[in-house]
Parts: C-alpha cells; sequence; structure tokens
C-alpha cells in the first residue's frame, strides 16, 4: 500500500492507495490545513488508526503541497510513522509528462499528479478540472503535453467573499438543491454557485475544443465535482480519486516500480 498526503489550502488529504486492481483507494481521511501547526505525528497516527491501516502494511509515503511551509511537519510526521522519508513530487522528477510552460517548477504539485494520472488512463487531449479551495484547469494535449490551464475561485471561496463584501447577502448553504432559477436569496446563491460554476466548466471544455481544433476528455475531480457533475452538460467523466491515484502513480514512477 501507498500512502498518499495531500496538503491543501483547507484540508490535508490522506490515502492509501493499493495497485492491485488499478490503484484503489482503500481509506481516506482528512486533517484540518493549519499553517501554524509544527507536529501532525498525533494526528496521522490516529486517522491511520481509525482506518485500520497498520504502518508495516504501507511500502512508503508520497507528499505533494501548495502550502510549503507544512512541508516538513507532515514529512516528519510519516517518517516517524513509517520510518522512511516520504517522496516529494515535482515536475522536475519523472512525471510521464512533458511541459509547453516556460515555468513547470511553479506548477501546483497538485496538479501535476491531477495531470499525470490522466495523461496515462483517458483519451488525449484532456481537461481535468479539480473543484475544491480553487478550481483548477489543466489542459492537456496529445503526447501527454502540459499545455497550461486557468485558476478560478472555489466554490466555497467565492460564495464567502460575496458575503463578507456586500451588507444582505447572507453565507449560503451549498449542500442544497440548486434550481437554475432560484426564488429566493439563498437559492439565487446556491444557483450562482453550481450553476454558474458548472456553465463554466461547460464553456471553457469547449472553448479549448475550438482552440484545439479538437473534442477533449473531460474528467471532473475534487471536493465539490459531486454538487457540480451533474449539472453539467458537456459529455465528461467523473473521478474522486484522481489525485491520490496520480499521486500512487508518480510514486512509482520515482521508486521504479513502473
Amino acid at each position: 500500500m501507498i500512502l498518499t498526503v495531500d496538503i491543501g489550502n483547507t484540508t490535508v488529504g490522506v490515502c492509501g492507495v493499493e495497485r492491485a486492481g488499478g490503484y484503489q483507494v482503500t481509506f481516506h481521511g482528512y486533517l484540518p490545513t493549519v499553517r501554524e501547526r509544527t507536529d501532525y505525528f498525533p494526528e496521522l497516527e490516529q486517522l491511520l488508526l481509525r482506518a485500520g491501516a497498520s504502518p508495516e502494511r504501507i511500502e512508503g509515503a508520497v507528499l505533494s503541497s501548495v502550502v510549503p511551509c507544512l512541508d516538513g511537519p507532515l514529512a516528519q510526521a510519516a517518517e516517524r510513522l513509517l520510518g522512511k522519508r516520504p517522496v516529494k513530487i515535482g515536475p522536475d522528477r519523472e512525471t510521464g509528462l512533458s511541459f509547453a510552460i516556460p515555468h513547470p517548477e511553479k506548477l501546483g504539485l497538485d496538479r501535476v499528479a491531477d495531470a499525470a494520472w490522466a495523461a496515462r488512463h483517458y483519451p488525449l487531449p484532456a481537461v481535468t478540472v479539480d473543484l475544491g479551495t480553487a478550481t483548477t484547469f489543466n489542459i492537456l494535449g496529445e503526447q501527454a503535453v502540459f499545455l497550461g490551464g486557468l485558476i478560478a475561485p472555489g466554490l466555497e471561496t467565492g460564495v464567502r467573499a460575496l458575503s463578507a463584501r456586500t451588507a444582505q447577502l447572507p453565507a449560503a448553504n451549498l449542500s442544497g438543491p440548486a434550481p437554475l432559477i432560484g426564488r429566493d436569496t439563498q437559492e439565487c446563491i446556491r444557483s450562482g454557485a453550481l450553476n454558474g460554476t458548472a456553465a463554466m466548466i461547460d464553456g471553457i471544455a469547449a472553448r479549448v475544443e475550438a482552440e484545439l481544433d479538437r473534442a477533449v476528455t473531460l474528467v471532473l475531480t475534487g471536493g465539490w465535482a459531486p454538487l457540480v457533475e451533474p449539472l453539467c452538460l458537456h459529455p465528461h467523466q467523473c473521478d474522486p480519486w484522481l489525485l491520490p491515484r496520480g499521486l500512487a502513480l508518480l510514486y512509482d514512477l520515482y521508486t521504479g516500480a513502473v
């Protein structure tokens, strides 16, 4: 089993991934992203205990991060648990991708993992959309070329900003129904966030197809994907484990297992 640790802006996603059966996620959990924390060992140990995942069954760990100040604490916690330093991914290491962007070293490592898995397992060209704190698009050309992408505010990020910057608009619960035409303030905000994001995804996919002059495979992932995916009109697939599978694949590429 491979332990994947993704340090995001809001949560730290921790998964166990088995190669058998095509990189299946056998357990997952989340820790809060606390930038001031210097020791994550107790929380990581408890997460594995709750999942029934013995450290002896974990051959190694791989880490990606968009919060550099937590790289050390999470790496140290994983090393204490497993007795070995986790692999940290980066575009300068083997990814199976080539990069048509000027500074691939600045690319978010979560985006590298998403792109690496999609390039190997979906028809190209492809667009991956990761719906988290930010909504990030990766554009992959033929021959697994990373062409670039887009970054937009995430659903909850946008709704919180709307509430914070307006006098009469409350924070909205995004998990409720989202009719296109809202009948009260809550429904209007929810529709704007969910249907607006779905329309953005549909529109970006169509514009990328026009620019590449090719149909693209559209793949959605991330914490908000289950709410947005049913509202998308463009043909698409939803892969909730795109990121941990990509991290496990990169671990295997680095260690020579594949």
